[in-house]
């Protein structure tokens, strides 16, 4: 085991930031930001001050961002059909989502199994407009408007979507777009003041805040769906309960380092451009999906011929080395990768994801190096033992 670690896996969860950390830390004392005394209104300055920061990271107004547990609950308030505008009741009566989607929108929340239907991808994952504008061009306006939602990057592959074209595809459609920036956020700049969305999705863990709190964004207050948390008027009505003031304090931390941090997103593209150089070199026949389409700086996914994915990790995490086999979303479940299965994969194909982040440094790339070169160098031994 080596004596220290390189840690590859920041679309999991990034590392936790000194200055997210310090703003947990004094948000401690805090009391409930929902009292009306001074004690209290200096616990409610600390939630608007992250509230500002949040929206300030996707150019959306601070009154727009509703905080959540997380982008799952985020993700399950906006998929139901039940939405409401002022005092009235709007019915969404289907759902489309992507085939390459996080469970979180694969689930379809709170619309039924025959509400929802599956868009399928091309090679490198991006959605099937022409699919998309056919299924949306043949519902039925009568049943109720269609909601769309959709990853702006894939969390495995970290493939781009045109979200720009969708949301165009889906306001001519009269329907409503939400967007997962889960892996976006802090990585690619992202508007909302520019029609991106009709909602959002972000996490805070993801950016490196703490985990246990994310944000629904909307682009603007006419209409929101029906509450998910019953209860208190905490979030204007949108979410009961008393806030996580710690959690939102630190998202607000992070959120403000990573909106600073977009300059920096051409650096995180040469570090991933090692990785890219070093797997190629090791292993000629390796195959990077998505390579041929826009993708986040920061991700690589490829998979290595006659070596199992699970394997592969396993020889990584003893070689001191982070990373995952896929998607971190299942609790420690290895099996056959959803997205590569929608790009046209079998299930035999499993792969291996590198993420990095600013703090990435010479020398995780240099464990990553050691590290695959030795797994690569013991299937060798293998197959000349074979």
């Amino acid at each position: 085991m080596a004596a220290t670690r390189a840690y590859l896996d920041y679309n999991a969860s990034a590392p936790l930031l000194p200055e997210a950390r310090a703003a947990v830390v004094a948000a401690l004392d805090a009391v409930n930001p929902s009292s009306v005394h001074a004690e209290g209104r200096a616990a409610r300055r600390l939630v608007e001050d992250a509230r500002r920061d949040v929206a300030r990271l996707v150019n959306a107004k601070p009154e727009h961002v509703v905080f959540t547990s997380g982008a799952t609950e985020a993700a399950s308030t906006l998929l139901t059909p039940d939405w409401q505008m002022g005092r009235g009741a709007i019915r969404m009566s289907h759902l489309y989502v992507s085939a390459a989607d996080h469970p979180c929108l694969l689930s379809g929340g709170r619309f039924a199994a025959g509400q929802v239907t599956r868009i399928g991808v091309d090679g490198n994952g991006i959605a099937d407009i022409e699919a998309l504008t056919k299924a949306l061009a043949a519902h039925d306006m009568a049943d109720g408007l269609p909601l769309v939602a959709i990853h702006a990057a894939n969390n495995e592959t970290g493939v781009i979507q045109p979200v720009g074209r969708i949301a165009e595809i889906v306001k001519a459609a009269g329907g409503v777009l939400v967007v997962d920036a889960v892996q976006a956020a802090g990585r690619i700049p992202i508007d909302m003041s520019a029609g991106y969305a009709d909602y959002l999705i972000l996490s805070s863990h993801k950016i490196g805040g703490p985990k246990g709190v994310g944000a629904i964004v909307a682009a603007a207050d006419l209409m929101m769906p029906r509450p998910l948390i019953n209860g208190g008027g905490q979030e204007k009505g949108h979410r009961a309960g008393t806030e996580n003031l710690p959690g939102i304090a630190g998202f607000g931390a992070a959120a403000r380092a990573a909106l600073a941090g977009l300059g920096e997103i051409d650096a995180v593209a040469r570090r991933r451009g090692e990785v890219e150089a070093i797997v190629r070199e090791i292993v000629p026949d390796a195959e990077i999906f998505g390579a041929a389409a826009p993708r986040l700086a920061n991700t690589t996914f490829f998979a290595i011929a006659g070596i199992k994915a699970e394997t592969a990790q396993i020889a990584f995490d003893l070689a001191g080395v982070a990373l995952s086999a896929g998607s971190a979303c299942s609790s420690g479940k290895v099996g056959p990768s959803h997205v590569l299965k929608a790009m046209g994969h079998g299930d035999s194909v499993g792969a291996l994801r590198v993420s990095i982040g600013r703090a990435t440094g010479a020398e995780e790339i240099e464990a990553f190096r050691t590290a695959l070169a030795g797994i690569v160098a013991r299937r060798a031994d293998k197959e000349r033992a074979a």
